[in-house]
């Protein structure tokens, strides 16, 4: 069995088009959605719209979450602006979303870590910078999830890595936003892919030994940035257009 695995979307509606016409040539027979799929200043409605139509088994990621089930007035921007274009028929699907998927015996699928939304299983901050995390602070961050291929999303930067014990753990990269800035303890970091691609990954077996597509999709970035520019969010504009934060290095 094909399974395509995507993540990150984040209502980026002419990327999800353009990932979905691929996958449709590619012999997939599953689509599995590691969540935030909404939350930022695009398409967060009509996206919804199409997800809720295609049916797809999809994790709740931790925006998702805030846009599902928290009051307007707690929100922050992002999901904020999500939240004012969605009814409730959309938030009740958002809230209701799993934290995990066992996708297989061997495969497991979460957005974040196994076991929280909000952290990040393969990556540690370096510096400013999202770096891939040595192997046994993965096999620690796995816990006690048994599934020989961990499939995951929230840092949005592809990554294919082994953990210490032999799990493996696959991020497909974000399908809609390639890059952004957050904070962790205080200190500005960023997450980058590195070009504006909207990518995902196509999963060959549902038990070991896996081969595995990763896979960058080229579409009309510069209208995603335009309708990020119309929003207000240079932040977007920015990261829709170079997968980067800072064009100066």
């Amino acid at each position: 069995m094909r399974i395509a695995i995507v993540s990150d979307i984040h209502g980026n509606l002419p990327a999800l088009e353009a990932v979905i016409a691929d996958i449709r040539s590619r012999g997939v027979e599953r689509v599995i959605n590691l969540g935030d799929s909404v939350s930022g200043p695009l398409w967060p409605r009509e996206t919804c719209d199409l997800l809720m139509s295609l049916g797809w088994p999809t994790v709740r990621g931790n925006c998702d979450r805030e846009v599902g089930c928290t009051a307007r007035e707690d929100l922050g921007e992002t999901d904020a602006f999500a939240w004012d274009r969605l009814d409730q028929t959309h938030k009740t699907w958002l809230a209701a979303l799993p934290s995990t998927i066992e996708v297989s015996d061997d495969v497991l699928a979460c957005h974040g870590t196994p076991t929280s939304a909000d952290d990040y299983l393969l990556d540690c901050l370096v510096g400013n910078q999202l770096r891939a995390c040595p192997p046994q602070v993965i096999a620690e961050r796995l816990g006690s999830a048994r599934a020989a291929l961990t499939v995951c999303g929230h840092s949005h930067v592809p990554r294919l890595c082994i953990a210490s014990d032999g799990r493996m753990v696959l991020n497909p990269g974000s399908v809609g936003l390639p890059a952004y800035d957050s904070e962790w303890d205080g200190v500005t970091y960023f997450a980058e892919s590195g070009s504006p691609h909207a990518r995902y990954a196509v999963i060959d077996g549902t038990a070991p030994p896996f081969n595995i597509d990763m896979i960058a999709i080229s579409y009309d970035h510069e209208a995603a940035a335009r309708r990020a520019g119309a929003a207000g969010r240079a932040d977007y504009v920015q990261a829709l257009r170079f997968g980067a934060m800072r064009t100066a290095r």
